[in-house]
């Protein structure tokens, strides 16, 4: 029985009760949940129903516990009901009853776990959109593997999801970057305000290589064959690193494409519209301080020049425009400052900025050695950057490692812990379960033990303390996809594979799936096997979420 089931069984309790009383139906809710206790002696399950019903009723908690747990009492596959303090119901299932779920398990494959708990939500979610006048930073890998695992999830749970990237290829980032490979083409030292590094040298290499004449032409000629040339070049290689870690987008998106369609134009008559613009000092601003904003913005200068901000509306209106109905988009620490004024734009184009537009706030990345920071790359200059992080602890270990975190909070990540071979490497100890769970499957062949089939399987017999342990951890999966999807945090699947994983070891340590030398296969055995694969399944799909392999072999 899953806690789903489980929680339809109390439901159709609370049914039962309020007719045999006469009691407002009504009041009743759609649907229910149960939770494990957080002393496992307490019971499988435990549920606030009657709590939470009490004072709509007008019934004492502990009176309509009771009759809840006298009911709950006669369902298949509950043991026992206890009522606890004002009124908590601790639920035990029968052997058979939680057994049960490692054939649900099996039989689902990479569907457990899934759901349809945002079906019907349009969702478009930003991340990384780092500038194409350099390598992926070790913060926007960050975002990579966060804002790649949330896409997973929110798709697992029945949102439609368009994944973007927004690439900057207008205004003065791209003028310097430009301008730092004409200086890099001549030998020259890079510009006051240009960008260092030897990839630029490389770039600009590669631009002559396809443009031989290109340092004959005069200097502003010069300067925009490498910029367009330039900024192709890197962002194909933004794209193809990116794509190495595991990470495609959707759509990507080009700035320059907002200002030649005429789209910051565009939005800039739906702001009016509104009502909420005004003009100053020969500029046109956004009165954003309507909602909340700390002071207005500017969109279109004195000199006619578009603001950045003018380019950020337009793209917002562009992506509610396609249909999306929230938009959610990952930021760096540094730009914090940016939600204030991004909600109130929301609001001035008619918006409920609490509704259509969420803002995720991604904190710093350290990668240390010895306690130390990693020497920054030659490559890039001034920091460590994609490239850097997956040479030093690889694709799974650096996906894993930064998803593993609350995205608000600061980490650093130790080269030493996340290369090593142990238990104490936390996604070392997540996989070797997925290695072990495949070992054991292929041992099991080789001696002639199989699951069989569906018919054959005798789940009462997993009633080890460990199995039920083990048991109980297999059955939060779905719950804790559905809340890492809908609070943003791919962490708590980590968190919990982790958990997971100590639970299985315990179980193999505890319980014997394997026959020993002439011993005969049992329908324990099977139940183990069972057991076993279901284990392999819920760790499959979990590391999949995050977009980490599960390998039969380490």
């Amino acid at each position: 029985m899953t806690p789903a089931e489980l929680a339809e069984v109390v439901l159709s309790a609370a049914h039962a009760v309020f007719t045999e009383r006469g009691l407002d139906r009504s009041a009743l809710p759609e649907r229910t949940a149960v939770e494990r206790p957080r002393n496992p002696e307490h019971g499988d399950y435990a549920s606030t129903l009657a709590l939470q019903l009490s004072k709509k009723v007008g019934v004492p908690p502990r009176e309509l516990a009771a009759g809840l747990a006298e009911q709950l009492g006669r369902a298949p596959g509950v043991k026992s009901v206890e009522i606890a303090g004002p009124g908590f119901l601790n639920i035990r299932l029968d052997a058979a009853a939680a057994g049960q779920l490692a054939r649900v398990i099996v039989e689902a494959g990479e569907e457990y776990g899934r759901s349809a708990r945002l079906a019907g939500q349009k969702i478009n979610l930003e991340f990384v959109s780092a500038n194409p006048t350099g390598p992926v930073h070790i913060g926007g890998v960050r975002w990579a593997a966060v804002g790649d695992a949330l896409s997973r999830l929110l798709r697992a749970t029945g949102a439609e999801v368009g994944t973007e990237y927004y690439f900057n290829d207008a205004g003065s980032q791209i003028d310097r970057f430009a301008r730092s490979l004409l200086a890099a083409a001549k030998g020259e030292p890079a510009p006051e305000d240009g960008y260092a590094g030897a990839y630029l040298a490389e770039i600009a290499e590669a631009v002559q290589r396809t443009r031989p004449d290109v340092l004959e032409l005069d200097d502003a000629a010069a300067q925009e064959v490498f910029r367009v040339e330039g900024v192709a070049l890197m962002f194909a290689e933004i794209k193809s690193s990116l794509r190495a870690f595991g990470v495609e987008f959707d759509t990507y998106f080009n700035e320059k494409d907002l200002h030649d369609r005429g789209e910051l134009d565009h939005a800039l008559n739906r702001l009016r519209e509104q009502g909420h613009l005004f003009e100053a000092d020969g500029a046109t601003w956004l009165r954003t301080t309507d909602f909340g904003d700390d002071k207005d913005r500017v969109l279109r200068k004195s000199n006619g020049e578009w603001t950045y901000f003018a380019a950020d509306c337009a793209y917002y209106l562009d992506k509610r425009e396609r249909g999306f109905e929230r938009v959610v988009i990952m930021l760096g620490a540094d730009h914090h400052g940016y939600i204030g004024r991004m909600k109130a734009m929301a609001a001035c184009f008619g918006d409920d900025p609490e509704r259509n537009l969420e803002i995720l706030i991604g904190q710093l990345v350290n990668l240390v050695r010895d306690g130390a920071p990693v020497r920054m790359s030659k490559r890039a200059g001034t920091v460590v950057t994609l490239e850097d992080m997956v040479d030093a602890i690889g694709v799974d270990a650096s996906r894993y490692a930064l998803a593993r975190y609350s995205s608000d909070s600061p980490i650093d990540i130790d080269v030493e812990l996340w290369t090593r071979a142990t238990r104490d490497n936390p996604v070392y100890y997540v996989q070797y379960v997925a290695a072990r769970t495949a070992s054991v499957g292929r041992n099991a062949a080789e001696v002639g033990l199989t699951r069989g089939d569906a018919d054959g399987f005798h789940p009462e017999l997993l009633d080890h303390e460990k199995e039920n342990e083990l048991l109980k951890a297999l059955a939060e999966f779905p719950a804790v996809v559905a809340a890492a999807a809908e609070l943003r945090e791919p962490h708590r699947v980590a968190r919990y594979l982790e958990e997971l994983a100590g639970a299985y070891h315990r179980f193999y340590d505890n319980c014997r799936i394997l026959p020993r030398g002439e011993e005969e296969v049992t329908d324990l055995h099977r139940a183990r096997l069972w057991l076993n694969d279901a284990t392999r399944t819920v760790i499959a799909n979990g590391l999949r979420l995050l977009g980490v392999s599960a390998p039969e072999r380490m």
